[in-house]
């Protein structure tokens, strides 16, 4: 039997929160590795880049979280088997994935330093990229981004506006979302109600 283990730092969200969603969609055991900053600080020269979420299969490690996505995701019938709705679907991953590498630079900053960095952040990047995926929803129906279904397109999207509307990045605005692309905020609350990512997250209360 394939043994899975994932490690990921120990908070709901971020890059490795989408694979675990994945991985309770499709009933997959798997040993979900949460670790503190600290331990990372200790573990991190020992990854392939210096980074997590780290996939071991088997113990043969795998790196990059939309890579594990599309992974799990074919097991748990969250990827489209179509070519052109699987690369609707990777667009979405991907313009998140550089959404975060913008938000990432503004990470450990303090004080009035934090507060520009991130205004400078919500009145450039953020806000294209969220009219981005706002245009992306439309494209595919208004509904999901790929195939008219639930994919992890959806659930990684889901992660990251959940996030912005939770408050979890100081300076940037809670109702962002809302006022930019109010049908991507509906969005994540309609994802969040799936009964496959809602039975995730009740099984972490």
């Amino acid at each position: 039997m394939t043994t899975y283990k994932l490690t990921y730092f120990d908070f709901d969200g971020g890059r490795g929160e989408p694979a675990r969603i994945a991985f309770h969609a499709a009933g997959i055991e798997f040993e979900d590795n949460r670790i503190s900053f600290p331990e990372f600080n200790e573990m991190r020269q020992g990854t392939r880049f210096n980074s997590v979420p780290v996939l071991e299969i088997d113990g043969i490690e795998v790196s990059q979280s939309n890579a594990m996505n599309r992974f799990i995701g074919k097991m748990a019938g969250l990827y489209p088997s179509n070519e052109l709705q699987a690369l609707y679907c990777d667009e979405v991953m991907d313009a998140l994935e550089d959404l975060t590498h913008y938000i990432v630079p503004t990470m450990g900053k303090e004080g009035d330093e934090l507060k520009q960095a991130r205004k400078k952040l919500v009145d450039g990047w953020m806000t294209v990229y969220i009219k981005g995926l706002d245009s992306l929803l439309a494209r595919g129906g208004g509904e999901y981004f790929a195939d008219n279904r639930l994919t992890v397109a959806d659930i990684r999207a889901m992660v990251q506006v959940r996030s912005l509307r939770k408050g979890t990045l100081d300076h940037v605005p809670v109702d962002l979302v809302d006022r930019l692309a109010p049908a991507l905020a509906a969005h994540q609350q309609r994802i969040e109600a799936e009964p496959q990512v809602a039975a995730y997250y009740a099984s972490r209360q």
